[in-house]
């Protein structure tokens, strides 16, 4: 039996600049809710080669969201319309074989139907098309998305957080739900490492007013019992991806 990975540090630091740059985007207004879950119940949610990274035993589930804005492809301006869009994903954290630690991508809500498409077609991410708005009053920012198409039943969700002071000395667990510079996905049966890279993240304590969502459940994870574990608020950072790489380490084609 193949002996379990050692998983590299956590990195609250961006581990360095990313070559051939592929894709940039900027992710802003970002809303973090963790909650705890048992790894072994989401191991066979994740894809072949990669398996649930933990933090003393235990992994977590994530409900992110935020406002997706100018993503550009190969080094070219952001598109200011098709490019720029809400976003709520829900996702896991992995770890491969090399001791790379990423997140594993169960879902991804996103407001614009052909950015949704080209995701799905050419990177086979589990986009989705749905009606979504962000709205901010002062310090009070609230998210909502309703699924259009593929459509899994009346998949919806509304979050709204009130954003707090600013973090100086983030925690071991909020580095270990932010700090991931990489995305671990299937593409037609080869495993692939998306790295990508920023600026540490800006983060501040915030105070969930109210939570309606069945986006996990419709993802396949148990519905969460009780309040999140961590809730964060970021204004956000400028995101590069480089291009991805097969999790035996070889670039691809």
């Amino acid at each position: 039996m193949e002996p379990p990975p050692v998983p590299e540090p956590v990195r609250a630091e961006p581990p360095g600049s990313t070559s051939r740059t592929l894709l940039t985007q900027s992710w802003l207004d970002l809303a973090f809710l963790h909650w705890a879950v048992d790894p072994g119940t989401v191991a066979p949610l994740l894809p072949r080669g990669v398996s649930p990274d933990t933090l003393h035993g235990t992994t977590y589930a994530g409900l992110i969201a935020f406002r997706m804005h100018r993503v550009g492809w190969l080094g070219l301006p952001g598109v200011p319309y098709l490019g720029s869009f809400p976003e709520t994903n829900v996702r896991l954290y992995s770890v491969d074989r090399h001791g790379r630690r990423g997140v594993v991508f169960l879902s991804l809500d996103a407001s614009r139907l052909l950015p949704v498409a080209v995701a799905r077609l050419f990177f086979r991410l589990p986009y989705v098309w749905s009606a979504m708005a962000v709205r901010r009053e002062g310090d009070t920012f609230t998210y909502t998305s309703r699924r259009r198409l593929p459509r899994r039943g009346d998949a919806r969700c509304r979050i709204t957080v009130r954003a707090g002071e600013r973090i100086e000395r983030p925690t071991e667990l909020e580095d270990f739900l932010t700090a991931r510079w990489g995305l671990h996905s299937a593409f037609f049966g080869r495993q692939l490492y998306l790295p990508n890279t920023h600026p540490r993240w800006p983060l501040h304590r915030a105070r969930l007013l109210h939570c309606e969502e069945n986006l996990m459940a419709a993802a396949g994870l148990p519905e969460p019992g009780g309040d999140p574990v961590s809730v964060l608020y970021s204004p956000g950072v400028l995101v590069r991806f480089a291009r991805p790489a097969r999790l035996a380490g070889l670039p691809t084609p």
